[in-house]
C-alpha cells in the first residue's frame, strides 16, 4: 500500500538586494537583513561572508535544520554538535578566466553528533539527509559531489 502524499503549499520568497558597493550587497528578507561582502584583498570591506561562502553557510545551516528534524521525526536521542565543511571551489569562473560548469566540484561535510541511536537508525538518518536537505539537493543537481562524514561521539 502506497503512502498518501502530504500536500504542502510552496513557499514564496520576496527578497530585495541593495548594492552598497561593488563588493557589498544588503539583502532584505522577512524582517531581517543579510549582507554579503568580499574580503579586503578582493576590494571588499570584509564585514560579511562572500556570496559563495554564504552558499556554503546555507548548506551547513540547512544540514543542521534537516538533520535535527529527521532525528526528531525518528524520535532519536540526538544532539548535533557541529558541522564542518571542506570545499573545493573552482574560481576560474568568478575571475572571468573561463566558463565553469560545476564551480563547486566537491563539498565534504563532517557532522559531529551525540546519540545513542542504533547503527540501523543512524544509517536511516544518514540516508534521508541528502534527500531532504533542499540546499544539498541544489548542489547535487548542479553536479557537486556532496559527501557527509559522520563523527559520533559519546
Amino acid at each position: 500500500m502506497a503512502e498518501a502524499k502530504v500536500k504542502v503549499k510552496p513557499a514564496i520568497y520576496t527578497m530585495h538586494g541593495v548594492s552598497t558597493s561593488h563588493a557589498r550587497t544588503d539583502i532584505s528578507v522577512r524582517d531581517v537583513t543579510v549582507t554579503t561582502d568580499e574580503p579586503l584583498e578582493r576590494g571588499g570591506t570584509n564585514v560579511a561572508a562572500s556570496p559563495t561562502e554564504t552558499m556554503i553557510s546555507a548548506l551547513i545551516g540547512c544540514t543542521n535544520n534537516v538533520t535535527i528534524r529527521i532525528a526528531e521525526h525518528m524520535k532519536l536521542n540526538f544532539e548535533l554538535v557541529s558541522i564542518d565543511a571542506d570545499v573545493i571551489f573552482d574560481r576560474r569562473g568568478v575571475v572571468l578566466a573561463e566558463e565553469i560548469e560545476v564551480p563547486f566540484p566537491e563539498i565534504t561535510l563532517t557532522i559531529t553528533a551525540k546519540t545513542d541511536a542504533t547503527p540501523e537508525q543512524l544509517a536511516e538518518l544518514q540516508e534521508k539527509l541528502p534527500i531532504f536537505c533542499p540546499v544539498s539537493r541544489v548542489f547535487q543537481a548542479a553536479g557537486t559531489k556532496v559527501t557527509e562524514k559522520w563523527n559520533i561521539v559519546v
